[in-house]
C-alpha cells in the first residue's frame, strides 16, 4: 500500500509539471499578443499642433538641436548651394518617379528570378511600386578638381519620402504581401564621372561611393501588421541595413554604372605618329664571337595592339636601319612610345639589350624631332644597373594631328563600308579577315608558307604556296558574331609544310602574331603589316573589317 501511494504521488507531480509548463506557454503567448496590441492602441491620438516660436540667441539648447538640420552650404564653405537642382527635380519628379521605378523593376527581375528557386519561392511580384510625391532635396554639393580625366561630386541628399512599394511573395501555395512605406534616407555619396571623353555624354562610367554610413528609416508591414513597431526589431533592422550598405559601398568601395565601353570611348584617333629608327651605336656584345644581331621593337605602352619590329642586323654593334613606322594616336597627352633593343638568337629567347621611352606630350605637333636615347636596363631612375653603358639609339619622331575635316572624312569612309548581310544579329556584326601577303619569310628546312587563323575556337587556313619567301594570298574569311569582339584576339600563325615523304621536319612555324580586335570595332577597318614573333624579319599584312 505504501508503494502504491508513492507511485501515485510521483504521477501526480509529473502531471502537475506538464500542466504548469503548458499554462506558462499559453499565458506567455497571450500576454505578448495583448501587450503588442495594447502598445499600438495606447499611442496618443490627441496630438497638438506644433507651435512656431521665435528663436532667440539665449536658447542654446534649441540652437544645438537645429544645427544638424542646417544645410551644408551654410555651415561649410566647400559646399555650394544648388536650389536650381532642387527646383529641377521637383518639376521633373513625376516623370523621374516612373522612369526610376521601371528601371528598378528591370534590374531587380533577373536577380529575383535567379534567387527564388533556392528558397522554394514560387513567385515575387511588385503589386505597387511608386516613390511617392515628395522628391529628394540636395542640401549642398561639393565638387573636386583633379589632374585626372574625372569629375568628382559629393551631394548632401535628404529624402523623407512617401513611397508605396507592395511586394507579393508566393510560396507553398500561400501568398504574403510586404509593404515598404515612409522611407527616409540621409547621406553624402561621392559620385565620380570617369573617364571624361570627347563623345556624348562625355563620360564612360559613373562610380558611386558612400563617405559615411547613411541614415535609413522606413516602415515595413507584413500582412498589414507594422513590423517596425515590435520593440527591438526596429533598431536591429536599421543597423543591419546600415552595415550591409556600408560593406558594399562605403568608400573606397564603389558601385559602377557603365554608360559606354571605356576602351571604345577613348579609341577615337586624334593623329598619326611617324617613327624612323635611324641607327644604334656602341651596343653590347651578346654573342660568343663578340658580336650581336640587334633589332628594335616599338609599341605604345599599355596599348593592346601588336608591336612593330625592325629587321635584324647580323653581327653588328653599330647597326643602321632607317626604317619607318606609324602609330595611330588616341591620347597624345598620356601615351608613351616604348623602344626595346634585342639580340636575335636562332635558338631560345631573344636577349634584351636595353630600352627607353618617349612621352608623346614632349613632342610639338607637325615638328620633326631627332632624339638620341641612352639605353637603360630598367625604367627605374634609382636602379644602379642603369649606370652601366649599353649603347644609344637614334630615332626621328613627328606627331601629325588630324585636322577636323580629316576626322570627318574618316568617319564618312567608315560609313560607306559594305554592310553586313541580312540575318546578321542586331547587336553583332560580320568580322571580315583578309590575308593579303607576307614578306621576308625564312624557314630553317623549307619555305612553303600558308597562314592559319584561330578565332573563338574556329580555325581557317589559306592555300599553301611553294618555295616563296614573299607569298601573296588575298584570301578572305568571315565570322558572323552575336556581339562586337571588343575583348577578343585573333591569332595568326604562318606555317611551312613539305609534302616530301620521309622528311624529318615536315612542318615548321615561320612566326606568329596575336591581334587585339578593339581597334577594328571602333575604326571599322584596319589594314596593317604585323611583325611576326619568332621570325627574324618576317611580316604579314592582314586587313580587318567590322561590318554591321
Amino acid at each position: 500500500m505504501g508503494l502504491l501511494s508513492t507511485i501515485f504521488g510521483i504521477l501526480c507531480g509529473f502531471l502537475n509539471s506538464i500542466f504548469s509548463l503548458f499554462a506558462f506557454g499559453i499565458g506567455t503567448s497571450i500576454g505578448l499578443v495583448i501587450g503588442y496590441y495594447a502598445f499600438i492602441n495606447a499611442l496618443p491620438t490627441d496630438v497638438e499642433d506644433v507651435k512656431v516660436c521665435p528663436l532667440v540667441e539665449e536658447d542654446w539648447e534649441t540652437l544645438q538641436r537645429l544645427i544638424p538640420e542646417i544645410p551644408l552650404w551654410v555651415k561649410n564653405p566647400d559646399f555650394d548651394r544648388v536650389d536650381w537642382l532642387n527646383k529641377f527635380i521637383e518639376n521633373m519628379w513625376p516623370y523621374l518617379d516612373r522612369a526610376i521605378c521601371a528601371t528598378a523593376k528591370n534590374i531587380a527581375k533577373p536577380i529575383i528570378d535567379e534567387q527564388t528557386p533556392q528558397y522554394k519561392i514560387q513567385s515575387v511580384e511588385f503589386e505597387t511600386f511608386t516613390l511617392g510625391t515628395i522628391p529628394p532635396t540636395f542640401q549642398g554639393m561639393k565638387v573636386y578638381t583633379t589632374d585626372d580625366k574625372e569629375l568628382i561630386m559629393e551631394p548632401s541628399i535628404k529624402w523623407a519620402g512617401n513611397p508605396n512599394i507592395i511586394i507579393a511573395v508566393t510560396a507553398y501555395g500561400l501568398k504574403a504581401t510586404i509593404q515598404v512605406l515612409d522611407l527616409q534616407v540621409f547621406g553624402i555619396p561621392r559620385i565620380t564621372l570617369k573617364p571624361l571623353v570627347g563623345i556624348f555624354p562625355c563620360f564612360a562610367s559613373i562610380f558611386v561611393s558612400l563617405m559615411n554610413k547613411p541614415h535609413v528609416d522606413f516602415g515595413l508591414k507584413l500582412l498589414g501588421v507594422d513590423l517596425m513597431a515590435i520593440p527591438g526589431l526596429y533598431r536591429f533592422v536599421q543597423e543591419l541595413i546600415k552595415d550591409q550598405v556600408a560593406n558594399m559601398y562605403l568608400w573606397p568601395q564603389a558601385l559602377e554604372v557603365q554608360i559606354m565601353d571605356p576602351e571604345q570611348a577613348l579609341k577615337r584617333p586624334l593623329g598619326i605618329l611617324d617613327v624612323t629608327v635611324v641607327k644604334a651605336v656602341k651596343l653590347q656584345r651578346k654573342d660568343l664571337l663578340g658580336k650581336s644581331d640587334p633589332y628594335v621593337k616599338l609599341n605604345l605602352r599599355e596599348e593592346k595592339v601588336a608591336f612593330k619590329k625592325t629587321t635584324v642586323k647580323r653581327s653588328n654593334l653599330n647597326p643602321e636601319w632607317n626604317e619607318e613606322f606609324s602609330f595611330v594616336i588616341k591620347d597624345p597627352a598620356t601615351q608613351v612610345l616604348e623602344l626595346r633593343v634585342y639580340d636575335w638568337d636562332q635558338v631560345g629567347t631573344h636577349e634584351e639589350m636595353g630600352l627607353n621611352v618617349v612621352p608623346l606630350k614632349d613632342l610639338t605637333p607637325d615638328e620633326p624631332k631627332v632624339l638620341t636615347l641612352v639605353l637603360l636596363k630598367t625604367l627605374n631612375p634609382n636602379d644602379p644597373q642603369n649606370d652601366k653603358p649599353r649603347g644609344q639609339l637614334v630615332i626621328e619622331l613627328v606627331y601629325k594631328p588630324f585636322k577636323e575635316d580629316e576626322m570627318l572624312d574618316n568617319i564618312d569612309d567608315s560609313g560607306r563600308m559594305e554592310k553586313a548581310p541580312e540575318g546578321t544579329p542586331a547587336g553583332g556584326g560580320l568580322l571580315v579577315i583578309i590575308v593579303h601577303e607576307a614578306q621576308d619569310l625564312e624557314g630553317k628546312y623549307h619555305t612553303n608558307p600558308h597562314v592559319r587563323l584561330l578565332f573563338k575556337g574556329e580555325e581557317r587556313k589559306t592555300k599553301r604556296i611553294k618555295k616563296n619567301r614573299d607569298p601573296r594570298w588575298d584570301e578572305e574569311f568571315q565570322f558572323r558574331l552575336e556581339e562586337p569582339p571588343t575583348n577578343d584576339r585573333l591569332h595568326v600563325e604562318v606555317y611551312s609544310t613539305s609534302s616530301r615523304i620521309g622528311l624529318l621536319h615536315s612542318k615548321e612555324s615561320l612566326g606568329h602574331v596575336s591581334i587585339n580586335l578593339v581597334d577594328v570595332v571602333h575604326n571599322r577597318r584596319v589594314n596593317e603589316k604585323y611583325q611576326l614573333i619568332d621570325s627574324r624579319n618576317g611580316r604579314v599584312q592582314i586587313e580587318l573589317q567590322w561590318r554591321t
